[in-house]
């Protein structure tokens, strides 16, 4: 790798990967991993799965770029299906290319509509890579630090007037942008009751709620969306990742009563591959698949039998602080200083075949397999996981 410019912020652990199948990637020495971070979290079907790759090849004889005067029926079909899976029926959709740029969009589109240049999110959210989520400057974002919230004895019955309520300017905000459990990828689920209360003070100021869903979407959490865990509908909805399974693809859902806002203010956003043929292509056949396997019920099902083998194992040591997750979007949390001893325990895992994801700077592993993984193999990575955390106990 001397001519790529390596700047992830994680090591390169598997330099050559040659092939990938599954839940599967096999490097240039014929070693096999079980990758239980899905990519970074891309593809809940599994690597080269074969509808995905005959759609790609069956839309690559047709078109696969539309242009700004051009398009195709597919996008509109793509649009219809994803709308379907929001709950935003007869909504307006906008195709791009990374969750990050879907993020951005959405707070384009908040902007234009509510003429308020300030919004509201969570202090732990990652909400894009570039632009005004990455750096979430203090004239543009108010960050609501719910730290103490997870643990307040009254969270199941969020009083809206508590002091964290009074200290966010509610008047001057154009929405709240939610990202409903990653947590920057620590999988930390806010509490109901706070989203309520949050989400009933924007929109009681006339503000708009978008929804963060680039890893919490496309059946990770065991439901379609992260925020079909809360009691809100949202105005829009960013997605990426999953949505492509591989393919970069993400998409903008936007109600109905908010698109008609943005066509009567004339919303103006514009890029090279806007509502490209190919990638919606690919996003009508992994809904499709989701949907004849019934992939969200069973990443429900197979996510609580991982849980509860996962409880039971760390139960065991005592320099496990906390697991949580919901789905197969599972967090690790370790005591200690640093990313110690995660760091240490998530090198020991991929020498053992297993990868999953470290958390930089923070103390924790992240587990997201593909939802077709099968129970089998989340047998062997719990018991690796065990016989990894029983050796760190022994030292």
């Amino acid at each position: 790798m001397k001519n790529i410019l390596w700047c992830t912020g994680h090591s390169l652990k598997v330099p050559d990967v040659v092939k990938a199948e599954g839940c599967f990637i096999y490097d240039n020495q014929g070693n096999r991993y079980m990758d239980l971070e899905s990519g970074v979290w891309v593809v809940p079907l599994g690597h080269n799965h074969s509808a995905i790759n005959q759609a790609i090849i069956d839309q690559l004889s047709k078109v696969t770029h539309c242009g700004y005067y051009n398009s195709s029926s597919v996008v509109d079909k793509a649009a219809r299906v994803v709308l379907d899976i929001t709950g935003l029926e007869k909504g307006r959709c906008i195709f791009l290319c990374s969750g990050s740029e879907a993020v951005e969009c959405g707070i384009q589109a908040i902007h234009t509509i509510t003429g308020k240049t300030r919004l509201l999110c969570l202090h732990d959210s990652f909400l894009g890579s570039y632009g005004s989520a990455s750096k979430k400057q203090h004239e543009e974002w108010c960050l609501l630090d719910w730290t103490e919230c997870r643990s307040c004895s009254r969270n199941e019955h969020c009083d809206p007037d508590c002091q964290v309520f009074s200290t966010i300017p509610f008047e001057e905000l154009g929405g709240f942008v939610f990202e409903p459990g990653s947590a920057s990828g620590l999988v930390r689920f806010p509490p109901p009751a706070l989203v309520e209360n949050l989400v009933r003070k924007i929109k009681s100021n006339n503000g708009l709620i978008l929804v963060n869903e680039v890893t919490t979407g496309v059946g990770r959490s065991g439901m379609w969306f992260g925020y079909n865990h809360y009691q809100l509908i949202p105005d829009l909805v960013a997605m990426g990742k999953g949505l492509g399974n591989g393919y970069p693809v993400s998409a903008l859902a936007i109600s109905l009563d908010t698109a008609r806002m943005l066509e009567e203010k004339s919303f103006y956003y514009q890029q090279s591959h806007q509502n490209d043929a190919l990638g919606c292509r690919v996003v009508l056949e992994v809904i499709n698949q989701l949907n004849k396997g019934s992939l969200v019920q069973r990443c429900a099902d197979l996510g609580s039998e991982l849980f509860a083998k996962l409880e039971k194992i760390c139960r065991k040591y005592d320099f496990v602080r906390e697991i949580r997750g919901k789905g197969l979007m599972i967090a690790i949390e370790f005591a200690g200083s640093g990313d110690q001893p995660a760091a240490d325990i998530h090198d020991q895992l991929i020498n053992k075949g297993f990868i999953v994801s470290l958390r930089r700077g923070h103390n924790s592993l992240r587990i997201d397999p593909p939802l077709i993984i099968e129970k089998e193999h989340l047998a062997d990575f719990t018991a690796g996981l065990d016989e990894v955390l029983s050796c760190k106990a022994a030292i």
